[in-house]
């Protein structure tokens, strides 16, 4: 027996009450995929947004000593200085669970901007070709390229002594503003020298790897460093002692961050990240998405029994085509596949239908949500994370779906006596 052409047949003889069946599915379906697909993409741009859209996994070393209470806080609780090198990189390295460390080196600088007032922050230095490692979200421009030493980007803090709003970051990008790098004269009197740069501004960003209103390529900072060196020890700046202020360690999974904290502790040096706060966070959206997952799971379950019902009458309308079908040889589980492959169809269809268009609801709402946050200032979400194999588990469960709710109706389909069908009228 044909069984897929008979169920096409069976079809298209009822293709409104067919159709009505594959609308439930595609209804259910797509409010499961976009729920789904929603809240997947928030639980990513959240945890994101908590590193300040670099690797969740990043962990701050500072060049000082832990206090014994330091892995039960998530931020630095240090002592006295502990100086960082180029041998203590290369340890921490080593470590099966790091999958890159990145040096970070501040100095003082004096802060001449185009317009406003001046004031004293500090440079912070890193290696600008590993900037997908660092803990930063650029909120206008760019970063400025990793061998310049004329550009420079600057932080939240910078807008703040310009009495700016995060949304006028754009304002101040091709602007220029003038570091001064002081040095302390050698002679026993107080004063300074300075180091003079003059640097275009071209980002603006939110950052954790450093307090610092400036970030730079590495090697200007170190020239910075070399010239405050060449003068008399600043008591003030007790780190130019040390070859790095700190470090930016990217473990190599979630799961790990608190293992790599724990051997870094080990060697004397103090940690932060917020790997309490990303956990506290997890546990409540793990509740946002079992309460999304079973809004779109009753939606569903309503399509499946409108298969089930549906099937159930056309179990009743069909007995003596059963019947018939009997007759001329066919098996109960020619009749069981009938049904079970029409289901499979309606299913299939309705739900491929639901899933792109339950896909397309999350991206347009995605589109929505990210030139808010755009317009405030606060960074976009990644509409990149949203996968198309969505759409596959979203055929698949509605497929499935449809097969368990027409098990019982094809049960009774297959067992229908073929004397008493053909009988019935």
């Amino acid at each position: 027996m044909d069984t897929f052409g008979l169920a096409v047949t069976s079809i298209r003889r009822r293709s409104v009450r067919a159709a009505l069946t594959g609308l439930g599915v595609a209804l259910g379906s797509g409010l499961l995929v976009a729920l789904g697909t929603i809240s997947s993409t928030a639980d990513t741009n959240v945890i994101n947004r908590l590193s300040h859209g670099g690797p969740v996994t990043a962990i701050r070393v500072a060049a000082a000593a832990p206090k014994p209470n330091q892995l039960d806080s998530d931020s630095f609780q240090s002592s006295d200085i502990h100086l960082l090198d180029d041998s203590s990189v290369a340890t921490i390295r080593r470590s099966p669970y790091v999958s890159s460390v990145v040096p970070v080196m501040t100095s003082e600088a004096f802060a001449m901007p185009a317009r406003g007032d001046s004031f004293f922050g500090m440079m912070i230095g890193i290696d600008l070709k590993q900037l997908d490692n660092l803990p930063i979200t650029i909120l206008a421009g760019r970063m400025p390229t990793p061998d310049s030493l004329t550009e420079v980007a600057v932080g939240s803090s910078y807008l703040d002594h310009l009495q700016l709003q995060p949304a006028q970051a754009p304002s101040v990008l091709g602007t220029e503003v003038e570091l001064g790098a002081p040095r302390r004269d050698i002679g026993g009197h107080e004063g300074f020298r300075a180091r003079w740069i003059r640097l275009t501004i071209v980002g603006v960003v939110a950052q954790q790897v450093a307090d610092g209103d400036f970030i730079v390529p590495i090697k200007q900072t170190e020239l910075a460093r070399q010239w405050a060196l060449g003068g008399a020890p600043d008591p003030d700046f007790p780190l130019l002692a040390s070859q790095y202020t700190g470090l930016v360690v990217i473990a190599s999974s979630l799961d790990q961050v608190h293992t790599v904290r724990t051997e870094i502790s080990a060697l004397g040096y103090a940690t932060s990240a917020p790997e309490h706060l990303i956990a506290t966070v997890q546990r409540y959206l793990q509740v946002v998405d079992i309460v999304l997952g079973g809004i779109g799971s009753v939606a569903l379950l309503i399509a499946a029994l409108n298969i089930a019902t549906t099937l159930a009458t056309a179990v009743h309308e069909r007995r003596r085509d059963i019947g018939v079908l009997k007759a001329i040889g066919a098996r109960d589980s020619d009749v069981l596949r009938w049904f079970l492959l029409e289901a499979l169809m309606v299913g299939a269809v309705g739900g491929t239908i639901g899933s792109i268009a339950g896909v397309g609801v999350a991206e347009v709402l995605g589109l929505g949500v990210n030139n808010y946050l755009v317009a405030q200032g606060l960074g976009g979400v990644d509409l990149s994370t949203i996968s198309p194999r969505i759409v596959l588990l979203g055929v698949l469960g509605s497929s499935l779906v449809a097969l368990v709710a027409a098990a019982i109706p094809a049960l009774l389909a297959a067992r229908v006596p073929a004397r008493e069908a053909v009988a019935s009228e």
